[in-house]
């Protein structure tokens, strides 16, 4: 197996808490901090619902992250394994390049009534997967995915 893989991004967005949270446990949230180039197709279980909605400790189905929306890339078995409402939600689930792919997401109130986030991912590679490969497309595509949550909010002063 490849060697396991640990990625930690964080920032801070200028809106409370709870706006946060509804928007990063909504469909339309995730797909909007995927783009413009990269898009996710979530599985039925998801449609019309948030994350903060679906039962934990159960599969919900293969999300495809798509190029273009056209061309698949990556799939990810989703499953919510805790959540906190609004305070973190964790997914464990397999990906097609990672056998064991962890995303937990907190989203800390800070006292000027701006919100930190807080996205650590650990993953562990297919045998053919380089670790070097998954930390550097999983740091690119999170830091990507935080200046996304940042312009949608405006950024922390």
């Amino acid at each position: 197996m490849g060697r396991p893989v640990e990625v930690v991004r964080s920032s801070i967005v200028a809106a409370p808490r709870e706006q946060v949270w509804a928007r990063v446990v909504s469909v339309e949230g995730v797909a909007h901090e995927f783009g413009p180039l990269l898009t996710m197709r979530f599985p039925a279980a998801l449609r019309g619902r948030s994350i903060a909605e679906v039962p934990r400790g159960r599969p919900l189905g293969r999300a495809w992250i798509l190029v273009g929306g056209l061309v698949p890339v990556e799939f990810d078995d989703l499953m919510l394994a805790d959540l906190r409402v609004p305070r973190f939600f964790q997914e464990r689930s397999a990906l097609g390049s990672c056998r064991v792919w962890e995303h937990r997401r907190e989203l800390e109130q800070l006292p000027d009534d701006t919100t930190r986030v807080t996205d650590t991912l650990r993953a562990e590679p297919r045998a053919l997967l380089l670790a070097a490969v998954v930390r550097l497309v999983v740091g690119a595509l999170f830091a990507h995915r935080h200046r996304r949550l940042a312009r949608w909010f405006g950024p922390a002063d």
